[in-house]
Formats: structure tokens, sequence, C-alpha cells
């Protein structure tokens, strides 16, 4: 027994990923190619989009909307998680990146249930009527934070979740005399977010920190 989470060394990081994560050879791929990017440290790590696919399934959503879709691996364990009748929008800005998810998603033959917006998140949140999501991931420009956070409350159903990635930031947050802006940024919403009294939270030491957020 521990009272505190134990620190996940690279022994006990693989045995996670051998005995704790069902990864299709198609996710590993996706995963792989990623990894060789140049921006590829940005990729969610494979245990935890088995957690965020097996939430979906567990809260059995049907809808969902996600801020910063990188190459498509968390949007690929998602979609799969919710099932084939589910519909998922996802926000991005890169044609370069998500055109890697866009192969991979038709390749898992779930491109038809994904709207990719390739525009302004901002924008295309703005678009969107209210309260039509089950599920939502915010993983995108970390000074935005605050805006997405708000637009997914407008958005998601009563009830609904709320998954928000980066929330350690790389162990930075606990700097509180830090000067950058994105340090900054995702130090204002955690705080924000467990004084705000239409929701409830949990902060997970998984990745680098996600934050679940249920819409009261």
């Amino acid at each position: 027994m521990s009272n505190k989470t134990l620190d996940i060394n690279d022994e006990l990081l693989s045995y996670i990923l051998k005995v704790g994560v069902n990864e299709s050879p198609l996710e590993k791929r996706l995963r792989d190619e990623t990894l060789g990017l140049t921006m590829g440290k940005m990729q969610i790590a494979p245990e935890q989009g088995q957690f965020m696919s097996f939430i979906a399934n567990l809260i059995n959503a049907k809808t969902y909307l996600e801020i910063g879709v990188f190459t498509g691996y968390s949007m690929l364990k998602v979609v799969k998680g919710m099932g084939k009748d589910s519909k998922a929008v996802g926000c991005d800005i890169s044609k370069e990146w998500t055109d890697i998810a866009s192969r991979y998603w038709k390749e898992e033959g779930i491109d038809s249930q994904i709207d990719l917006h390739l525009n302004k998140a901002v924008d295309t949140l703005l678009s969107l009527e209210p309260s039509g999501f089950d599920l939502s991931f915010i993983d995108a420009d970390k000074e935005s934070y605050d805006v997405y956070y708000e637009e997914c409350l407008r958005l998601l159903k009563p009830g609904a979740l709320l998954m928000i990635d980066n929330i350690f930031w790389d162990g930075t947050v606990v700097n509180e005399d830090t000067k950058d802006k994105d340090t900054m940024a995702i130090q204002a919403l955690n705080k924000k977010i467990f004084s705000d009294p239409r929701v409830e939270a949990s902060m997970l030491s998984i990745g680098d920190g996600l934050m679940m957020v249920k819409k009261l």
C-alpha cells in the first residue's frame, strides 16, 4: 500500500505497456511514425490513450470534441472506444499533421465518423451548437486553454466529461515565480477549475498530467 503516487521508472512503465495497454498494430504504427517527427513528443502516451478510450466506452459517449488533433492518435483511440455509431469533431490548424491522422483513420475505417476542421479552434467552437457533446479533450495551444475550457463547458451536455492534457507541463507548474506564458496559463486554469462551482474535477498523474472535469 502507498499513501502517495509511485514514481514510474522504466521497468514499471514497460510492465504497464506490456500488461495494461491494448494497442493494435495500426495504432502502434501511427505512434511510431509520429515519434519520428520533429514535434513527436507532443503525442500522448499510449497508456493515456488506453485510459481515454476506456473512459469513452465507460460513459457510453457518442459525441466527442477534440481540440488539438495532431497526428490523430487520441482521436483514433477515443472513436474506437465510442464505437461505430459515434461522431467526432476535431479542431486543428496543421494540414501536414492531420494528413497523417486522416490516413490512419481511413485505414481503420473510422474516417466517416470524424468531422475535421482545419481552422482556428475558437472559430470552429463558436460555430457549434451548445450542449451537444458527451466528451471533450483539450490538447492545443496552452495560452488559449481558458478560452477552450469555457467553450467546452458551453458545448458539453450536463454530466458530460472534459479531459485536459499537459496540466503538469513537464513539472513546471510548481514554479510559482515562472514568467513563461504557457506555464502561467496552465497554472491559472488548474486553480480556476478547482474553485469552479460549475464542475467537479480530478487531477491525474498520467502522461504529462490529465485533468478530468465533469460538467454539473
